[in-house]
Formats: C-alpha cells, sequence, structure tokens
C-alpha cells in the first residue's frame, strides 16, 4: 500500500524514462500493468528479466499492438486505467491508433504520459530534438542536434 493505492497504469514498454516511472508509480501503489511486445526488441540493454530491477512491482502482458485484436485489446484496458505512460519515437502511438487522441476518446479522464517533453513540432520551429532536457541532463545523457535542412 501507499499513496497512489487505487490507481491503474498501463505502461506501454518503452526505453528511457517510461520503465522508470513506471518502477516508481508501482513503488508508491500504484496497479502497472506493463504491455510487452511478443518478441524481443532489442531495445537498450537486454538484461535477463529476474535481474531487470526496473520491471519490479508490475505484471506484464505480451501484445502485438500492431494486430487489431492486440490494439482493441489495450485500448480496452486504457479505457479502464487512470494512466498510460509511452515511450515511443513520436508519431508511433498515433500510427497504431493508439495515440492521445485514441485513448482520450475512450478514456476523457485518462491522464497520458509520453516523454517527448514537448509537442512534436512547436509551431513556427525546425526542431529535430527528441529528448527532454528534463530527463537527459541528470543522466549524462544530454546531447543537442543540428536541425535537418
Amino acid at each position: 500500500m501507499g499513496p497512489l493505492a487505487g490507481i491503474k497504469v498501463v505502461e506501454l514498454t518503452g526505453i528511457g524514462p517510461g520503465p522508470m516511472c513506471a518502477m516508481l508509480l508501482a513503488d508508491l501503489g500504484a496497479t502497472v500493468l506493463r504491455i510487452d511486445r511478443p518478441e524481443p526488441s532489442d531495445l537498450g540493454l537486454q538484461r535477463e528479466l529476474p535481474y531487470d530491477l526496473l520491471l519490479r512491482g508490475r505484471q506484464a502482458l505480451a501484445l502485438d499492438l500492431k494486430s487489431p485484436e492486440g490494439k482493441d485489446l489495450a485500448l480496452r484496458l486504457i479505457t479502464r486505467a487512470d494512466a498510460l505512460i509511452e515511450g515511443f519515437r513520436p508519431g508511433v502511438t498515433e500510427r497504431l491508433g493508439l495515440g492521445p487522441e485514441d485513448c482520450l476518446k475512450r478514456n476523457p479522464r485518462l491522464v497520458y504520459g509520453d516523454r517527448k517533453g514537448r509537442s512534436r513540432t512547436p509551431p513556427g520551429t525546425t526542431s529535430t530534438t527528441s529528448h527532454s532536457w528534463a530527463h537527459c541532463t541528470p543522466s549524462g545523457a544530454a546531447v543537442s542536434r543540428r536541425p535537418r535542412p
């Protein structure tokens, strides 16, 4: 039990701050369901599941989000959730039919959390950055990229 007891969170497995956020929410008492890919993704540093501390405190379900059945089940779970965490590249959840608009249509009270840190492409900008300074700087991973021509 903790201060977030009774809060239901769906985590669409990604890399970076998403798994850390989900772990902390679970540590604080939230019920977190991690939706994994059915096959290994080759993303990030691979660790054997029993030794991956970032996965502690939550259940996992393997779903193919590209299949109609997997997407439908994910949306049904999201409909009953209080929050969703996703860590995909910009545009991926929208292509899967699991973007903010899709999810909020089914669950208007949902808190939709992604790792983008800002809007995808703010009006009048040409920025191609994809990581928020808020999570890169403390980790020492702060890197800038030049805008594409």
